[in-house]
C-alpha cells in the first residue's frame, strides 16, 4: 500500500509523452479498431476527461484503450497518474478490475430510453455515446409481447445459415408489414417491395466476381 493511506493516485495528475507509456504485455482487455476510434471521438468531442493510470515505471495499468486513441488522433501528451507503493499483486489485480467492475452495472432502461430522445432532439450525434445500432435497436424497438421466453419464441423459426465462411447470414422473420417497416427504419434502409436481403452494416456498392457486396438492385 502507499506509505500515506489518504493519498490516491488521482490527487496528482502530469502530463506525459505518449511514446513514453508502455502498454502491460498482459493486458487481458481487447480494444478493437472500431472501439478505438469511438474512444478518438470521444476524445475530440469533450477532451482527455480521464487520466492514464501508470505504475512508478510509466507502465500503463489502465487506459490502453485511450492511450491507442490519442496515437490514432496524434496527440504526444496526455494526462497521467501514477500508482506509486502499489504491489504487484495490487497493480495486476487493477488491470482486470478496472474493466470487469465497469462491466458489473447495468442500465436503467426506461431513464437511458428517454435520455436518448432528449439528446437526438438536441441535434447532438448519437454515435459519440457508443452504443451500435443493434443497441439502439435493442433500446427503442417496441414490443406488446412483454416479457417472453427466448427459447419458446424461436420454435419454428429457420435454421441459421452459414453456407459461405467469409460471410454471416441469418433469416429474420416479422409478426407484420409494420413491424418491417419500422426494422428498416431503425437501420436506415430502405425497403422496395422487391427487398430479398440486406447488408447491416450497410457496405459500399461494389460487384466482385466471386461475391457481391451490394444490396439487390431498388
Amino acid at each position: 500500500m502507499a506509505k500515506d493511506k489518504n493519498e490516491w493516485p488521482a490527487d496528482h495528475v502530469e502530463r506525459r509523452s505518449v511514446e513514453s507509456l508502455i502498454p502491460y504485455a498482459r493486458n487481458a482487455r481487447t480494444h478493437s479498431d472500431e472501439q478505438v476510434a469511438q474512444i478518438a471521438a470521444s476524445i475530440k468531442e469533450w477532451g482527455w476527461t480521464t487520466p492514464v493510470l501508470v505504475d512508478e515505471e510509466g507502465q500503463i495499468i489502465a487506459g490502453h484503450g485511450r492511450v491507442m486513441a490519442a496515437r490514432k488522433l496524434g496527440i504526444e501528451e496526455v494526462p497521467v497518474m501514477v500508482a506509486r507503493g502499489w504491489s504487484e499483486a495490487q497493480r495486476r489485480a487493477y488491470v482486470l478490475a478496472d474493466n470487469k467492475l465497469a462491466l458489473n452495472s447495468g442500465w436503467d432502461m426506461d431513464i437511458l430510453k428517454v435520455e436518448l430522445q432528449d439528446i437526438g432532439e438536441m441535434n447532438f450525434d448519437l454515435d459519440k455515446i457508443g452504443f451500435s445500432v443493434g443497441e439502439m435497436t435493442n433500446i427503442f424497438l417496441e414490443t406488446e409481447v412483454g416479457e417472453t421466453n427466448a427459447e419458446e419464441e424461436w420454435k419454428g423459426m429457420p435454421e441459421f445459415i452459414d453456407d459461405d465462411p467469409c460471410f454471416r447470414k441469418i433469416v429474420v422473420n416479422f409478426d407484420s408489414k409494420e413491424d418491417v417497416e419500422k426494422f428498416f427504419t431503425l437501420i436506415q434502409q430502405d425497403d422496395t417491395g422487391k427487398t430479398k436481403s440486406i447488408w447491416f452494416p450497410e457496405k459500399e456498392r461494389r460487384d466482385l466476381k466471386s461475391k457481391r457486396w451490394f444490396q439487390d438492385e431498388q
